[in-house]
């Protein structure tokens, strides 16, 4: 495919994904399915065409003086590709397979449009009916906050303890440009390709073999932050694909028992190859049977039981830059009250002076400082732990600067991670 060609197939997605309501990655595959003909070089390039449009779309589409797809793609291309107006009159040329030429208007905007006068949840292209909650959280910095979400995210590592050490792991994939990532005493970053691309670690043997995993830092420091001992019982009740529920086994250096469960089965399926190639020898998989309490024999026996709560994700949209935009104000409603009552379960697990260590990535503080207050006010028998203390007993003051009121906020401006909450929440 030319780029013009390619330029005129990401429009035609982006229509899909507006007309359709669906996810970004759901049209990417049914139109590639519908073009055999497309190779893997221009799928790729389709899929960085939409997702930075999906990343600047509101900015786009002000800068352009409209919201169709057409009009976000080509102000897509001078906001994130930093093209010219030349440069885009040249792929859209209308021969071919090219989109067609740029009006009078098109050209215009292109050449003089400006972001001055946008209000800040269009300079940094978050939904509207989000601004009060992040001018809530971030105040005069909401609009910094959503353009470094609207970036491209590394690709973040951790290495395996129970196999490695981060710097053997560094040093085996050197040729990928892997450094240590600075927040985390066992995380790896490998940057971005010149065309915005993460490296494939399908084939390196480092990944094949266990000794690393994907992860954010983020997600690293959630982890860590947790306090996970070896000896002691831990519950995992959100396990999901397993990322944290591996990262607490190599900080247990697998001695004691960590019970790995969700509330879906289908969500568990990701867990158990993971579990085998990171030679975890102290997880349990709990999965969820309809009708039997596979929890039941963990009443008032775990020290530690950690939520990686169902969220919003506000804090992965450099991830999912599409699920910003399919988000709306009953989504959030939902989960509000998903974490209300996984919160209610986890306290029936936790022992005398055990603890919970709740998790999002989401920057909202109705999902996280609200949940948390909420939680403490009904439930007096618990005390939040002051982030000094969690990141003291880490071993990682440093992460002091990121306290914020019950717990520490993580996000890509301040930290360069994704976006995390985390609050620990000891009983008696």
């Amino acid at each position: 495919m030319t780029p013009a060609a390619r330029v005129a197939a990401a429009i035609e997605i982006l229509a899909d994904i507006e007309t359709r309501h669906r996810p970004a990655a759901d049209a990417l595959k049914d139109w590639g399915l519908a073009h055999r003909f497309a190779g893997s070089g221009d799928r790729s390039a389709l899929a960085s065409l939409v997702y930075d449009a999906l990343r600047c779309r509101a900015s786009a589409a002000f800068i352009m003086g409209a919201e169709t797809p057409r009009a976000i793609l080509l102000g897509s291309l001078r906001e994130m590709c930093s093209l010219t107006v030349e440069d885009v009159a040249t792929l859209c040329t209308g021969e071919g397979f090219a989109p067609p030429p740029l009006t009078d208007q098109e050209h215009i905007r292109l050449e003089s449009g400006t972001l001055g006068g946008a209000p800040d949840w269009v300079r940094g292209d978050f939904p509207e009916w989000l601004a009060p909650s992040f001018a809530a959280v971030f105040g005069d910095r909401a609009e910094e906050e959503g353009r470094a979400l609207a970036t491209r995210a590394p690709l973040d590592l951790r290495a395996n303890t129970l196999k490695t050490t981060r710097e053997k792991a560094t040093a085996a994939l050197a040729h990928l440009g892997a450094e240590p990532t600075p927040l985390s005493p066992i995380g790896l970053r490998l940057p971005l390709s010149e065309d915005g691309r993460s490296p494939s670690l399908a084939g390196e043997p480092a990944y094949v073999k266990g000794l690393v995993e994907i992860q954010d830092e983020g997600s690293q420091l959630a982890a860590l932050l947790s306090g996970a001992k070896a000896g002691e019982q831990a519950l995992d009740l959100c396990a999901g694909g397993g990322g944290k529920t591996l990262a607490l086994a190599a900080m247990m250096n697998n001695r004691g028992q960590i019970y790995a469960t969700d509330r879906e089965a289908r969500r568990l399926a990701g867990i158990h190859p993971r579990l085998e190639r990171a030679s975890t020898r102290n997880i349990q998989v709990r999965t969820p049977r309809r009708g039997t309490d596979v929890l039941a024999d963990l009443e008032c026996r775990c020290d530690l039981v950690l939520i990686d709560a169902p969220c919003t994700g506000t804090g992965t949209w450099r991830r999912n830059p599409d699920a910003k935009w399919r988000m709306r104000s009953g989504a959030l409603q939902q989960r509000m009250k998903e974490q209300a009552e996984i919160l209610a379960t986890a306290r029936r697990f936790v022992k005398d002076a055990g603890r919970v260590f709740y998790v999002t990535c989401s920057l909202l503080r109705e999902e996280n400082e609200d949940r948390i207050a909420d939680f403490l006010q009904e439930n007096a028998d618990f005390a939040a732990i002051p982030p000094t203390e969690l990141v003291v007993a880490a071993g990682l003051p440093a992460l002091e600067r990121f306290a914020t009121r019950l717990g520490l906020r993580f996000s890509p401006l301040a930290s360069g991670t994704d976006g995390f909450f985390i609050a620990g929440l000891r009983r008696g």
